[in-house]
């Protein structure tokens, strides 16, 4: 499973690029407000940390020819393994198929059924982005909703995966990942809680005391 970050944040993002192996950054309209600053800034900057991975740009617009037009527009400017974020809608599937047709990435994004997820595979999308804490909150399971739309894609050989996306701990992206999705994407602070435990952090400072009275204070294996 490929894991991204999904945040404009850029200071977040060196952080969690710091200490993780990550496979590119999401981003949708409201995370670019957050961030608070000129859209095509903010990506340039995030494309110029991440290098190569994987980075994902939603289109706003509400018919299909002005989805195109920006999709166009997104990967013109931002360049190879930039993915045109589409929504999973009617004019939405239209815009899927022109752009895949001309070679542009496409993730569609506001999946919510299984079913919107097969139609955006259908329509040449290479990621269906299924909203997992939301659909928990209309009642629904949203982790085995993406796992139902894995298992689809796999069943019909379809060249799509699942970027599951939407968490609100990390258990739910645990659940995925022993699953072996194609990808989830997290905001910063559910990918540092994967390892972000109290006993964890006792166990280490147990080991570097014992190590000192062994060895005596500030002693490492590299003084010694």
């Amino acid at each position: 499973m490929k894991l991204l970050i999904d945040s404009a944040d850029v200071d977040a993002i060196r952080h969690i690029l710091e200490f993780y192996p990550i496979d590119g950054v999401t981003t949708n309209p409201t995370i670019l407000k957050k961030a608070g600053r000129p859209p095509f800034a903010a990506l340039k900057e995030i494309k110029a940390l991440i290098g190569g991975a994987q980075l994902h740009v939603q289109a706003v617009s509400r018919d299909a020819a002005g989805m195109v037009e920006e999709g166009r527009s997104i990967a013109a400017s931002l360049g190879e393994n930039t993915f045109v974020k589409i929504p999973s809608v009617p004019e939405g599937f239209k815009a899927m198929r022109i752009l895949a047709g001309e070679g542009i990435n496409v993730t569609a994004t506001a999946v919510y059924t299984p079913m919107q997820a097969y139609l955006a595979g259908m329509c040449g999308a290479r990621y269906a982005a299924p909203y997992v804490n939301r659909i928990d909150n209309m009642g629904y399971d949203g982790v085995q909703a993406a796992k139902d739309i894995h298992d689809i894609f796999e069943k019909n050989r379809m060249g799509c995966q699942v970027l599951a996306a939407s968490f609100k701990n990390s258990r739910q992206v645990l659940e995925l990942c022993k699953y072996g999705i194609g990808a989830a994407t997290a905001g910063p602070d559910i990918i540092e809680g994967f390892v972000k435990d109290p006993a964890i952090a006792s166990a280490v400072e147990a080991f570097i005391r014992d190590f000192e009275d062994l060895a005596g204070p500030g002693q490492t294996m590299a003084s010694l």
